[in-house]
């Protein structure tokens, strides 16, 4: 008995946060016009949330590319089909590994920051002064925010598979011996302009999700040292989790 009340009441308190974080993505949306009216506030945060994440992008992206092209030259050589390794890379990259690794390195780096700053407003008592004046927080701090990383997220995805590709073909070609003109060329054959649109929307979804997260827990954090360090860990897990769910219903959906 014990046991069913404590899952009932867990489900409960999943159903109550589900609705609370539904609400402040509508306040968010409502907000979002006067922010995007503001581009130099909006630019600002995509630097801080896209640009200062360039680094571990493309690294990471390059030596994710160097693995994919290691172990597909070592599987299609078995078939003796070393030629469509462009093709396997770029399908890869385009549908699945690039929207979920950037989303991951995105909420690892950018997300902790934006959670780790609004929960640091939030222990000074800085929104709570702009309430006082009259100031509405989601307005002047979450929503340029929010929108900066839905930017970013379709934007860094880009860079990685870009990189990625690179990589590949760094090994590919110059290390494996694979033909450069096969392995451009079966890669401009096999990818239609429906995979590419399937990453396209993967990275829109995973940058919505990554931000709300994001601003959402640093928004309701404890106003503690404390509190803040618990919003940057749940910030992290919470969109991990929903990244891979959201990645297999789309890709669910989408076949």
């Amino acid at each position: 008995m014990t046991l069913a009340l404590q899952l009932w009441g867990g489900l409960l308190e999943s159903l109550r946060k589900l609705g609370a974080v539904i609400l402040f993505l509508l306040a968010i949306l409502r907000q979002c016009p006067a922010a995007l009216a503001r581009p130099r506030l909006i630019s600002q945060q995509v630097r801080n949330s896209g640009v200062l994440s360039l680094v571990i992008i493309m690294t990471s992206a390059f030596f994710v590319g160097m693995v994919i092209g290691l172990q597909g030259y070592d599987s299609l050589s078995r078939l003796r089909q070393e030629d469509l390794l462009g093709a396997g890379v770029a399908l890869t990259l385009f549908r699945e590994l690039g929207p979920v690794v950037t989303a991951l390195l995105f909420a690892g780096r950018a997300g902790t920051a934006l959670a780790s700053e609004i929960g640091l407003m939030r222990a000074t008592d800085q929104l709570a002064a702009m309430e006082v004046m009259a100031i509405d927080p989601i307005r002047r701090i979450i929503a340029p925010r929010f929108v900066g990383a839905v930017i970013s997220v379709p934007l860094l995805t880009a860079v990685f598979n870009a990189v990625g590709i690179l990589g590949a073909w760094f090994i590919g070609v110059r290390v494996m011996g694979v033909d450069n003109g096969a392995f451009w060329s079966q890669m401009q054959e096999f990818i239609d302009p429906e995979d590419i649109f399937e990453g396209v929307l993967k990275s829109f979804v995973f940058g919505v999700t990554a931000g709300l997260v994001a601003v959402y827990e640093g928004y309701n954090s404890l106003p503690t040292a404390e509190g803040v360090g618990m919003a940057t860990t749940r910030t992290v897990v919470t969109t991990s989790i929903l990244v891979l769910v959201l990645d297999y219903l789309i890709t669910a959906y989408l076949l």
